[in-house]
């Protein structure tokens, strides 16, 4: 397995990111689309196979890793411009993580398991409900 770790432009916080998520299901469906989620990128992940074994789209939002997507599927285009393209269809569920910081950076990268952080849950409930301005202070602080 085998996951890839991008940014999340335009979104503040993991749920402006649910938001857009929910917005476009809701989009689609008013259009007779199927009510899929996917992320379109321009470069086609070579290593396909290990990501759609249960990999997962890791989100850095506001220089921090804060959630995931599970990448169900990896369906490569050519847009209307002729140029090479990829659909990475998500599982529309945003688990959130740890937060891990991480620098800017273009496009996606892969992520090994070995350094993905860990989901949130199982006893850390009331870290995952915490406001989001009292996360990112505490991660900021380097607290969380």
């Amino acid at each position: 397995m085998l996951n890839l770790i991008k940014l999340c432009v335009g979104c503040d916080s993991v749920e402006d990111l649910e938001e857009w998520i929910a917005f476009r299901l809701d989009e689609r469906r008013r259009a007779g689309e199927p009510a899929e989620h996917w992320h379109t990128t321009r470069m086609v992940p070579t290593r396909g196979s290990e990501i759609t074994d249960g990999g997962s789209l890791y989100w850095v939002i506001k220089g921090s890793v804060q959630c995931r997507q599970l990448i169900t599927e990896i369906r490569p285009f050519t847009d209307g411009e002729g140029i090479g393209r990829c659909h990475l269809v998500l599982d529309p569920e945003v688990v959130r993580t740890d937060w891990q910081p991480r620098r800017a950076f273009q496009g996606w990268r892969y992520l090994k398991p070995a350094d993905a952080p860990t989901d949130l849950g199982k006893g850390r409930t009331a870290l995952a409900e915490m406001p989001p301005r009292l996360r990112l202070e505490l991660a900021e602080l380097g607290l969380l």
